[in-house]
């Protein structure tokens, strides 16, 4: 069965070494997703990339990196959004970039499953 609704895309652009009380920021980030029940929340990690600093963070082999570009991406509607963001301000620090689309959501579940 195929169902649409308006929704979000929230994007969370980081660095794989930031850290919020000796705890990596990603994964932090991950499990208030969880605790806030959002839809779900995926973590890209970059192969090269740079931020507001413009140092080059790299997997080439003569710079190894331990501090990658990470990408977290949420869809959800657009007041789980809003309180995820509310609920994630304690952690933000310097370097932090949010984004937001609005967008349709177009998801297929099992007719069987939903019965």
């Amino acid at each position: 069965m195929r169902t649409q609704s308006k929704g979000k895309l929230l994007r969370i652009y980081i660095s794989e070494s930031d850290k919020y009380n000796g705890l990596s920021l990603y994964r932090l980030i991950v499990e208030q997703a969880k605790k806030l029940e959002m839809a779900g929340i995926t973590v890209y990690r970059g192969i090269e990339g740079f931020g507001g600093h413009h140092s080059l963070h790299t997997t080439h082999i003569f710079r190894l990196s331990d501090n990658l570009p990470i990408v977290l991406e949420i869809i959800d509607s657009e007041e789980k959004i809003e309180q995820f963001i509310s609920n994630i301000e304690k952690f933000i620090n310097d370097g932090l970039i949010i984004t937001q689309e609005n967008i349709n959501i177009i998801k297929f579940t099992d007719e069987k499953e939903s019965r």
